[in-house]
């Protein structure tokens, strides 16, 4: 897509473009807060080879959440070896109790993203704090509609830059159902460019959540050295199936235990 060259000649005001060194459709180096060159590649070839479970974000984000329903998200995660747990800042003390061999992940500026940075940054540090190794944080849709490119990047850079000093994963949230094509592209450079490690569909709180199209230009942009999770809306191995053979290398849901089973259930 020379659209994606174009925006991040533009955006990131490239006079002499030379080839990209971490892949992406830009074709053109971002000049990244680290340069993935050496990273290994994210991408999943083959859904049908692996157990879906390795890649599923176990979920349980409404407000309604109580600590049984956190115990139960836990129990259900080391069961099923889900790859986290994802919970909202509070539970994340109680989630990190109640697991064993599961990571927990906790979001930060959710679901709308219009938290100062400071706020997000304090969210980041005390999530981390308290057990969480990924970090799943909502940008500044605002900001990103105003074209205001270098307070997006400055706050994908800073929470990065959190994460990194405690070897946790930033995952950013660009809510694809409200950007249109150009500005799911330029969320992508943006997230790149400033050192995130995974670029991600949706809150699941908005209009509608993940789609095969979505993912498949994020996964184009960002290329085959940044994580792509798909998130919002999938309810079905059938529906994990699509995003992952779209690009996604993660996926995000509420409904990883029936998705667990339709996988293995299926190849008896």
């Amino acid at each position: 897509m020379h659209e994606s060259k174009n925006l991040a000649i533009q955006i990131f005001e490239i006079e002499q473009p030379t080839p990209c060194k971490c892949g992406g459709d830009h074709e053109i180096c971002l000049r990244c807060k680290p340069c993935r060159l050496n990273s290994e590649d994210t991408v999943i070839i083959n859904p049908q080879s692996i157990n879906i479970a390795h890649v599923i974000d176990h979920t349980v984000l409404k407000p309604e959440t109580t600590r049984n329903d956190i115990k139960k998200l836990c129990n259900e995660a080391d069961e099923y070896h889900f790859k986290s747990v994802c919970v909202n800042p509070f539970f994340v003390k109680l989630a990190k109790f109640n697991t064993i061999h599961t990571s927990v992940c906790s979001v930060v500026g959710f679901p709308f993203g219009a938290n100062t940075l400071e706020t997000k940054a304090f969210e980041t540090r005390k999530a981390i704090e308290h057990g969480a190794t990924e970090i799943d944080m909502v940008i500044n849709l605002g900001l990103l509609k105003a074209k205001d490119y270098l307070a997006v990047m400055d706050e994908i850079y800073e929470l990065a830059q959190i994460c990194k000093k405690s070897n946790a994963i930033l995952k950013v949230i660009i809510e694809t159902c409200l950007l249109d094509k150009t500005e799911k592209i330029t969320a992508c450079l943006l997230a790149k460019k400033a050192g995130a490690d995974f670029v991600k569909t949706s809150t699941g709180f908005s209009k509608y959540g993940a789609t095969i199209e979505d993912v498949r230009i994020m996964r184009q942009v960002v290329g085959t050295k940044l994580g792509v999770k798909a998130s919002g809306g999938i309810r079905t191995y059938e529906d994990a199936v699509n995003m992952i053979n779209a690009g996604a290398n993660r996926i995000g849901t509420s409904n990883g235990v029936s998705i667990y089973s339709e996988q293995h259930n299926s190849v008896k």
